[in-house]
This record gives C-alpha cells, sequence and structure tokens, in this order.
C-alpha cells in the first residue's frame, strides 16, 4: 500500500475514531450518567411502578451494550492505527492477503478478508454458548 493510501485511511480512521467517542460521550450523558427517577422524567415524590422500573433497567443494559459495542470499535480502530503506523496495514491478519479496498473504506478498521472474516463469524456461531469449553466437553 502507497503512503498516500495509508494517509488516507489514517484519516478515514481518525474520523471514525472520533465519531465513536461522539456516540459513547452522548451515551453516557442520556442514559448513564442519570438515575432511574430523572431518566423517566418523573419528578413526583411517588414510587415508580415496577414495569417503569424494569423498562427503565432494560434500556439502561441496552445502552451499556452499545457502549461496550462502541468500546470494541474503538479499540479495533487503534489497532488499525497502529498497523497503519507500522505500514502492515490493509494485510489480512489471518491469511495474510490484501483486504479488499471497498471494505477497507466501509470499516476501515477491519483486519479480516472477507473470507477470513465469514470461516471466523461461522466458528462463532457453530461455537454456541458452550464456546469457552474445550472442543471435548461440548454438546
Amino acid at each position: 500500500m502507497t503512503k498516500k493510501d495509508l494517509d488516507r485511511y489514517k484519516k478515514l480512521l481518525l474520523k471514525k475514531k472520533e465519531e465513536v467517542l461522539r456516540a459513547m460521550k452522548h451515551i453516557e450523558q442520556d442514559t448513564l450518567s442519570q438515575s432511574q427517577r430523572d431518566a423517566s422524567g418523573d419528578l413526583s415524590g411517588y414510587t415508580l411502578h415496577m414495569a417503569d422500573i424494569a423498562t427503565d433497567s432494560y434500556d439502561r443494559e441496552f445502552s451499556l451494550g452499545l457502549a461496550t459495542n462502541a468500546q470494541q470499535i474503538l479499540y479495533e480502530i487503534e489497532e488499525a492505527l497502529k498497523r497503519v503506523q507500522e505500514k502492515h496495514f490493509g494485510d489480512c491478519q489471518t491469511c495474510g492477503k490484501p483486504i479488499n479496498r471497498r471494505r477497507l473504506t466501509a470499516i476501515p478498521y477491519a483486519s479480516l478478508c472477507i473470507e477470513c472474516q465469514s470461516k471466523e463469524e461461522t466458528k462463532r456461531r457453530g461455537a454456541g454458548p458452550s464456546s469457552g469449553l474445550p472442543p471435548e466437553l461440548r454438546g
């Protein structure tokens, strides 16, 4: 990959990083930094209904999931920026083949080519909930 290409992808990665950080800040401000009473808009002294509490809890858990996903993307962006600096950017981390440029433009932090990504996802789906277990203990 040429220096010009690396610079272009670095700019894409930095822009994506900025977007993810902005989204994480939004999640924190809107959901995670508020109490349940503030989040629901209930300013009265009455106890919240259990269904309202459950909905608020679900919303908070959902937001935590979004924040976790954003944190993972941020990590992947940082790893991609390291690969740009080391001039290894654009090569599949599994097979070593070049990653399609359209893929890198769409997902600049991609570390796997389409084929290896597909295999990885198939492995994860096939492993199911017992994926942490050794193969001989899986059902």
